[in-house]
């Protein structure tokens, strides 16, 4: 499970953001100060911030600068009620990997987290095998091998499966894959998703009716685990 590391002094707003992450399935950590969300940023080992600039003891600036000098992986996403290009720059320049003025759209935060925490995972077709308990998915014959026993993958279960396995542990919405495999321009509903699921289980689940490797996050969507 992704975490997230949310820092604003705005305890409404931190409480609303908490939630609304929590309901994605994401794991989060929040702060109320620059200094708290040092600590944490440096001991908890989130996969994301989202920093806002004004704090009351030190500014997010601050504390962007000092936790990419000590894990410049960390993807940091800042907010602020200002709306000026210099501020942007600013947070651009001491490492921010994306900005967001406030007031801002809970659905366009999510879409800019998302797009942020897949950057540097493994492309789908980077992935030629993936071993799942004691079967073995071919990605490049589309098939599912299990010793001498061999099970023919379609096309659409080969996507899903891949795009799952190169986000192995974390959790994939429905919405997410229907954009990924499917696109914008022809959307079926999520129903197709879970009935895909399904067939996938069949194929790679020791017991499909209880899945060990291919789970479901209820409320948000699928995580492959190992």
């Amino acid at each position: 499970m992704e975490k997230i590391l949310i820092v604003d002094d705005e305890k409404k707003l931190l409480r609303t953001l908490g939630d609304f992450f929590r309901g994605q399935g994401y794991d989060v950590l929040t702060a109320e100060t620059g200094r708290a969300a040092t600590e944490l940023a440096l001991t908890k080992a989130p996969d994301l911030v989202i920093l806002d600039i004004m704090l009351p003891d030190v500014s997010g600036y601050d504390v962007c600068r000092r936790i990419k000098e000590k894990r410049p992986s960390l993807r940091v996403l800042m907010l602020s009620a200002k709306g000026e290009e210099g501020d942007k720059v600013v947070g651009l320049e001491l490492g921010a990997d994306d900005y967001l003025s406030k007031p801002f759209g809970l659905r366009e935060l999510l879409a800019r987290v998302r797009a942020m925490l897949r950057r540097g995972e493994t492309p789908p077709g980077e992935i030629k095998r993936c071993v799942v308990g004691a079967a073995t998915v071919d990605l490049e014959t589309y098939q599912v091998i299990r010793g001498k026993a061999r099970e023919d993958l379609t096309a659409l279960e080969t996507k899903i499966f891949s795009y799952l396995a190169a986000r192995r542990g974390k959790v994939v919405t429905r919405e997410e894959l229907l954009e990924q495999i499917w696109g914008f321009e022809v959307i079926p509903t999520t129903r197709t998703v879970d009935n895909l699921v399904l067939k996938l289980r069949k194929k790679i689940e020791p017991d499909p009716q209880r899945p060990r490797y291919l789970l479901t996050v209820y409320g948000a969507g699928y995580r492959l685990v190992e």
